[in-house]
């Protein structure tokens, strides 16, 4: 069947791209790819995720998510082993937002939060 969607990458608006691609590398492990024609943009990667990001105009607001509503974040990353990723992701000093826990819908997870307030939260399915 044709037009059947193979991948997603959600959008997040930053302040800063070379300060965020900064962060998202050195402290989240993605790999960011910047491009010359559009200096606004970039798309991180690691394993099979891929987040966009998205320069905001100068003084322009960013409003996360769980500023609208409590307890929502701006992207949700599902992975194979959310511990493991917790543990890296403490060593280098992420923006921890809330600790690793069991969800009640049967998930490991746990939160960061990027240059910009906005929440990524990133699980395991425990099934």
């Amino acid at each position: 069947m044709s037009g059947q969607p193979i991948a997603i990458a959600p959008v997040l608006m930053v302040a800063d791209l070379s300060a965020s691609t900064d962060y998202w590398r050195d402290k989240v492990g993605f790999m960011a790819e910047t491009f010359p024609d559009a200096p606004a943009f970039a798309i991180l990667r690691r394993g099979e995720a891929r987040i966009m990001l998205h320069q905001a105009e100068p003084g322009a607001m960013i409003v996360p998510n769980w500023k609208l509503r409590e307890k929502t974040s701006d992207v949700h990353v599902w992975v194979d082993d959310a511990k493991a990723l917790y543990e890296e992701l403490v060593g280098r000093d992420a923006i921890i937002d809330w600790e690793l826990y069991e969800t009640p819908w049967g998930a490991l997870e746990f939160g960061i939060q990027d240059l910009d307030d906005q929440d990524i939260a990133f699980s395991q399915l425990l099934d």
